[in-house]
């Protein structure tokens, strides 16, 4: 495997069918803090997308930077915050 970015093995992770194509609705729904929200990784869009240890993650919005939000994620034994435009992210 001469391949180590990003986006390495994810054939699977980031493939949506056709009932799930991105709309404008998903760019522009919005969130308030203190939201919980699913972490799901939109394949056709780029921009602001989560490194994908995070897919399927359940997270805390804790703030909003831009048109991103910042989302409080438990990996394994530790918290850490994850950056996501809207997206990619689902409200649980």
């Amino acid at each position: 495997m001469k391949s180590k970015g990003p986006k390495r093995k994810t054939r699977k992770l980031l493939r949506r069918g056709n009932r799930e194509r991105l709309t404008i609705n998903k760019y522009l729904q919005e969130f308030e803090i203190g939201n919980m929200v699913l972490i799901r990784p939109m394949p056709s869009s780029h921009k602001g997308m989560p490194f994908k240890r995070f897919a399927g993650k359940i997270g805390v919005i804790t703030n909003k930077r831009g048109q991103s939000y910042i989302i409080k994620v438990m990996d394994g034994n530790k918290e850490k915050q994850v950056i996501s435009r809207p997206e990619h992210i689902r409200l649980i």
